[in-house]
């Protein structure tokens, strides 16, 4: 036990006596508890659930509306949207901890028991039944739904070895192996993907919900549990498909609807907040802010992208897994290169293609292209963006002009960073530039390189200079004027056709 509960009453008559009056165990349930602790932190203005980013005027007012209504509530939300974060969180509303009868499997109030074992404990020893002491993060149950779920694992099942050992009926209440459910009494209780439940354990949750009672085996039982009861679920899920049945659904006090990040700047901070880059590593590690805009930038994109499931959403653990990804990239190169520090360049975005494609579910369009096109060309647009943030209006007519010439650039991972900063140099205006990035003249050479690379890399975007992977960075080809035996063959080919309807054909260079 610990020792901040060896002060605490023991016996039901030392704690009927103690400073956990009346007023704070009797008649007063987990929602009621919830509700005063969250009025108590609302007036002094601590914060209501630090970590969640992005919902502070959305969905944080409805679930503070929840509590205070005392609902049972539901997060409909995509995969990624901190549902089970938000709900793992509630237990901080709870009392540091909380009295109940000792041995009880669930935790009955010590002031009005429910089991048959707790009820004879107390009228035997009114005033010696001993009390144990439950801590807030005890008092939370979670369970991912799935379809192999049985009433047994919720609710309870007869348990014959108990019986026999007992000497009872088996039709005893006594002889009840308690499941998930009634072992979170007077607790939090969370069902994950709530539409993966089978029908008839969906009646066994409303029915204990509203009326306190439910069939084992066919021996009625009744629980009168105290719980507050929260879910989460997909929103396809939980409407258009139809998993969830109608009373369960009517008994469930507040939808609230997650979401992704709204702007750039939330997602950077969940981003920044969960991943792993505060890493023990020989060699310094830096972070561009631009890199972390891309990386960030790149799953807005995805978001939006129709060659996406978006029913399926693109969650905020690609943005968060994808840098992690482009900081070991960046941390490997910089260890073989025998480098002071680490700093990502966009080349490192390419070589985290497996943080990217693992967490896109495509459709048609996007399956015929393939995971890894898709990923470069957002990753493309996702720099193309970004750079515009960064030099919109800038004149970079000089370094265009060094590709033009027949100035040609192919970076290499296994070249030093003050090896590769010599090959930039030679680039006519280009280092120059990289003073809009933030950097000084006294920046390590990997800083220096990663930001030369960065607007090499959106000068491609836009088109200005041509990248493939045998060449690196070169003059944009241009089309060649088009030829008599050009329009030959497109009859031939049937492409006339398609100029007739307006579309014409596109001569320019794609990605290689």
């Amino acid at each position: 036990m610990s020792h901040l509960t060896q002060d605490l009453p023991r016996t039901l008559g030392a704690l009927r006596t103690s400073s956990f009056s009346e007023t704070n165990l009797a008649g007063r349930g987990v929602k009621d508890e919830l509700r005063q602790n969250l009025i108590c932190r609302i007036q002094s203005g601590e914060p209501l659930f630090p970590g969640i980013v992005g919902y502070e005027d959305t969905v944080v007012p409805q679930v503070v509306n929840a509590i205070l209504s005392r609902h049972n509530f539901i997060l409909l939300g995509l995969r990624g949207q901190a549902k089970t974060r938000l709900l793992r969180q509630l237990t901080t509303l709870l009392d540091e901890w909380t009295p109940y009868l000792a041995g009880c499997e669930i935790h009955d109030h010590p002031y009005a028991p429910i089991c048959r074992r707790c009820r004879d404990l107390v009228d035997a020893e009114p005033s010696d039944a001993p009390i144990a002491w439950l801590h807030r993060d005890q008092r939370y149950v979670e369970k991912l739904a799935t379809p192999d779920v049985t009433i047994a694992d919720m609710i309870g099942d007869i348990d014959p070895i108990k019986a026999a050992r007992r000497g009872q009926d088996i039709s005893d209440e006594l002889t009840v192996h308690y499941g998930l459910l009634p072992r979170a009494n007077r607790g939090i209780f969370a069902i994950n993907e709530l539409p993966d439940l089978a029908g008839k354990i969906q009646v066994g949750l409303f029915n204990i919900m509203q009326e306190g009672d439910v069939q084992i085996k066919g021996y009625p039982v009744r629980l009168p549990l105290d719980l507050l009861l929260i879910f989460t679920a997909n929103p396809e899920d939980y409407t258009a498909r139809g998993k969830i049945i109608t009373p369960l659904k009517d008994r469930i006090g507040s939808e609230i609807r997650t979401h992704y990040p709204a702007v750039l700047e939330q997602g950077i901070a969940i981003t920044q907040q969960e991943a792993w880059l505060r890493r023990p590593s020989p060699i310094e590690v830096r972070v561009p802010n631009y890199i972390c805009r891309v990386v960030e930038q790149l799953a807005f994109l995805a978001r939006e992208d129709k060659r996406i499931d978006q029913r399926s959403g693109v969650s905020q653990r690609l943005p968060i897994s994808l840098l992690e990804n482009v900081v070991s990239n960046a941390e490997r190169r910089a260890l073989k290169c025998k480098d002071d520090t680490a700093v990502p360049r966009v080349t490192d975005l390419y070589s985290a293609l497996p943080a990217i494609t693992g967490k896109l579910e495509l459709e048609y369009e996007g399956e015929l292209k393939g995971g890894d096109t898709i990923a470069r060309e957002l990753i493309r647009t996702a720099v193309g963006k970004i750079y515009n943030e960064y030099f919109e209006g800038v004149n970079f007519s000089q370094v265009v002009k060094w590709f033009d010439l027949g100035g040609s650039l192919k970076l290499d991972e296994a070249v030093d960073s003050a090896t590769m900063v010599r090959q930039l140099d030679a680039i006519q205006g280009l280092m120059e530039k990289t003073k809009a990035l933030g950097l000084s003249e006294n920046e390590p050479d990997a800083v220096r390189a990663a930001a030369a690379e960065f607007i090499l890399e959106g000068l491609h975007a836009h088109r200005r200079i041509s990248r493939n992977e045998a060449r690196g960075f070169s003059g944009e080809e241009k089309p060649r004027p088009r030829e008599p035996r050009d329009r030959e063959r497109e009859r031939e080919e049937g492409k006339e056709g398609k100029e007739g309807k307006g579309e014409r054909p596109n001569f320019r260079r794609g990605y290689n």
